[in-house]
C-alpha cells in the first residue's frame, strides 16, 4: 500500500472517536479530575496573595504567627487536593490509553485478516506490523497522556486568563496580544513538523517491511550468502528513516526553542510591568505575586500546548495510517443476506461455469478463460498441467479468495457468492503445497482444523496422516513446541501435520495442492493410503505435478493457459497421445 502525501492534521484524530466513545463514563470521570486539578492549580496564586498581603502584614507577633500558620495550611490543602486529583486524572487517562490502543490494535488486526489476497499483493506484511506497533504506540501516548496534558493546560491557560481579566484586565490584554504573537507562528511552523512526522513514520515502516521479508526467508538469504547485502539494504532504509527523523526533530527543536524563549519574554515582561505598578503604588506585593503566578501558569500552559501540539501532529499521522488500513475494503464482499446453507453431509458437488478470471496484479493475462468444471459428489478429480496453467487459481476461486470477472461457481448447488464466507470455507479442507505450521504445540497445530476436537480425535487424525509416530518421538510428544513456521520439523513432517489438520476438519470437499510433494517415497506411499482413506465418501480435487500420485483419480483434467485441453482417466489420456501423454512420457518413462 503506497503512502500518499500526508494531509494529516489534529482533525485526523477524529478517527479514534469510535474507539473512545464506549468509555464515555471513564472519560467524564477523567475530565472531572482534570478540571478539579486545574482548579486547584489556579487557587495557588490566590492563597499566595493572602499569605503575602495578610500573613506578612504588620501586626502583633502572635496574630501574625497564627495567620501565617493558617495561610500555609491553606496552601498545603490546595497541594493535597492537586496531588489527589492529578493522581486520579493520571490513572484514568492512562487506563483509557491502554484500553483504546488495545481495541485499536485488535480492530486493525481483525480487519486485515479479513482482506483478500489482493490486499497483500500491494501491502507488505512488515508495513502492517509497523502500523500495529509503532503507530498504535504513538496513539497510546496521545490518548493516554498528551491529550489529557494538553486539555489540562488548556483549562489552566483559560482559567489564568480569566483570573487576569478579573484582577488585572490591562495586564491580561497585553499578555493575550503577546501570546498571539507566539501561537500563530508556532501553528504555522507546526505544519512542517506534521509533514515530516508522517514521512518519518513511513520510513520506519519501510525498514520494518524489509526486516520482516528477510527474516521470513533466512534459509534462502544464508544459502545465497546474502547476509551482508541484506544488512546493507536494511541499513540504507534505517539510515533514510534516521535522516527523516532528524529533520523532524530539528523542526520540533526550533519550534520548542521559539515557544520557550517567547514565553520567557512574556513572563519577564509581565513581572517588569508588575514591579513598576508596585513601585507606583498601583498594586500590592500580594497582587503582584498573584498576577505573576497567573502569567507563569498561562505562559507555561502555552509552552506545554506547543509541545503537545507537536505530539498531536505525530499521532494524527499515525492515526491517518491506521485509518487507511481500516478503510481498506476487500473486493470479496460477503453477501448482505447470505443463504441459510444446510449442514454439509457426505460429499459435495462442485460446478464452475464459464469462469474467466484475471489476477489484479496481471490484468492483461487471463488465469482462467471460459473455464468449465463439473465434479460429482464423491469424485476424485486431478488437475495437471504446466506451471501457470491455472490449477491453483481453481482452488483460490473455490475458496473465494477472489471473485471471477465472469461466470458462476457453486458448491452443492449453492452459489458461493451468496454464502457466508465462514460457511463456504467451513465446507472445504485445504492442504497447501507449502504447509503452514504455527508457533505452538503439535497438538494445537492439528487441532487448528477443528478447535473443538478432543485430544483423542487429534491423535486419530495424526495416525491417519502417519504423523503419530514422529510426533510421539518428539521430546514432549504432542505438547512439543514446533518453533516458528515449524523449523523443528522436516518438510515431510510439516506436510503430514497439515494433512492431519485437514483430516480432523473432515470437510465434504478436500483440496490437495501437491499434498505429498515434500515426502520421500516410503512416506508418500503411507500418506497416499491415509489420503485415500480420508477421501472416501468425500469430493477431492488434487493438484499434482508428479503424475504418479494421480493415476488412480476418477478423472484427470489437463489444463493449459487457463483452459481444460484434455480429460479422462490415466490410461485413456496416455493412449490419446496428447499433452498428458507427453508429460507422462517425461516423468513415468524416464
Amino acid at each position: 500500500m503506497a503512502s500518499a502525501p500526508s494531509t494529516a492534521s489534529p482533525r485526523s484524530l477524529s478517527g479514534l472517536l469510535p474507539f473512545v466513545r464506549p468509555y464515555r463514563g471513564r472519560i467524564a470521570l477523567a475530565v472531572l479530575f482534570l478540571v478539579l486539578a486545574a482548579a486547584a492549580t489556579l487557587l495557588f496564586p490566590i492563597a499566595l496573595r493572602g499569605l503575602i498581603d495578610q500573613g506578612l502584614a504588620p501586626g502583633a507577633q502572635g496574630q501574625r504567627l497564627v495567620g501565617l500558620r493558617g495561610h500555609f495550611l491553606e496552601l498545603f490543602a490546595v497541594a493535597v487536593a492537586l496531588g489527589l486529583f492529578s493522581a486520579g486524572r493520571f490513572y484514568m487517562v492512562s487506563w483509557l490509553g491502554e484500553r483504546v490502543t488495545a481495541d485499536l490494535r485488535t480492530a486493525v488486526y481483525s480487519h486485515v485478516l479479513k482482506q483478500s489476497p489482493e490486499f497483500f499483493e500491494t501491502t507488505q506484511t512488515g508495513e502492517v506490523l509497523s502500523r500495529l506497533t509503532t503507530d498504535t504506540t504513538l496513539v497510546q501516548t496521545v490518548v493516554g497522556s498528551q491529550f489529557s496534558l494538553g486539555l489540562r493546560n488548556g483549562v489552566m491557560g483559560i482559567g489564568a486568563l480569566a483570573m487576569l481579566v478579573y484582577t488585572h484586565p490591562y495586564v491580561m490584554s497585553l499578555v493575550f496580544a503577546a501570546v498571539l504573537g507566539v501561537v500563530l507562528p508556532a501553528m504555522a511552523f507546526g505544519r512542517r513538523v506534521r509533514r515530516l512526522s508522517r514521512a518519518s513514520q513511513d520510513r520506519v515502516a519501510d525498514s520494518s517491511a524489509i526486516a520482516a521479508e528477510v527474516l521470513n526467508a533466512i534459509p534462502v538469504v544464508q544459502s545465497y550468502t546474502g547476509e551482508e547485502r541484506e544488512t546493507r539494504r536494511f541499513a540504507e532504509a534505517t539510515d533514510h528513516a534516521f535522516h527523516t527523523g532528524v529533520r523532524r526533530t530539528r523542526a520540533r527543536a526550533v519550534l520548542v526553542a521559539f515557544v520557550i524563549i517567547a514565553n520567557a519574554a512574556i513572563v519577564l515582561w509581565g513581572l517588569y510591568r508588575g514591579a513598576q505598578a508596585v513601585m507606583a503604588g498601583q498594586l500590592s506585593p500580594g497582587q503582584l505575586g498573584q498576577a505573576a503566578l497567573y502569567v507563569v501558569i498561562f505562559a507555561g500552559a502555552v509552552a506545554v500546548l506547543g509541545e503537545v501540539y507537536g505530539d498531536l501532529l505525530r499521532a494524527a499521522g499515525a492515526t491517518e495510517r491506521l485509518m487507511e488500513l481500516l478503510a481498506a475494503r476487500s473486493p470479496v464482499a460477503p453477501p448482505e443476506r447470505p443463504l441459510a446453507a444446510p449442514p454439509s453431509a457426505g460429499a459435495s458437488a462442485v460446478s464452475m461455469r464459464g469462469v474467466t478470471f484475471h489476477y489484479p496484479s496481471r490484468p492483461a493475462t487471463a488465469a482462467l478463460q471460459d473455464f468449465e468444471l463439473e465434479v460429482a459428489p464423491g469424485e476424485t478429480v486431478a488437475l495437471v498441467g504446466p506451471s501457470g496453467a491455472g490449477k491453483t487459481t481453481v482452488f483460490a476461486l473455490l475458496l473465494r479468495f477472489y471473485d471471477p470477472a465472469r461466470g458462476a461457481i457453486s458448491i452443492d448447488g449453492l452459489p458461493i457468492r451468496e454464502l457466508a464466507l465462514h460457511d463456504l470455507r467451513g465446507r472445504i479442507g485445504l492442504v497447501a503445497q507449502e504447509p503452514v505450521v504455527f508457533s505452538t504445540s503439535a497438538m494445537e497445530n492439528i487441532r487448528y482444523g477443528r478447535p473443538s476436537a478432543s485430544d483423542e480425535e487429534v491423535v486419530r487424525a495424526a495416525q491417519a496422516a502417519f504423523a503419530h509416530d514422529f510426533i510421539q518421538a518428539l521430546p514432549e510428544g504432542y505438547a512439543t513446541f514446533l518453533g516458528e513456521r515449524g523449523v523443528r520439523l522436516s518438510g515431510g513432517q510439516r506436510q503430514r501435520i497439515a494433512i492431519a489438520r485437514a483430516i480432523l476438519k473432515d470437510p465434504p470437499l478436500l483440496l490437495l495442492d501437491e499434498a505429498t510433494s515434500a515426502l520421500d517415497a516410503q512416506s508418500e506411499r503411507m500418506v497416499q493410503a491415509a489420503l485415500a482413506s480420508a477421501m472416501r465418501d468425500r469430493t477431492t480435487l488434487v493438484i499434482a505435478h508428479r503424475l504418479a500420485t494421480v493415476q488412480q483419480a476418477d478423472r484427470i483434467l489437463v489444463l493449459d493457459h487457463g483452459r481444460i485441453v484434455e480429460q479422462g482417466r490415466h490410461e485413456e489420456l496416455v493412449a490419446a497421445g496428447g499433452v498428458y501423454a507427453r508429460l507422462a512420457a517425461l516423468q513415468l518413462l524416464a
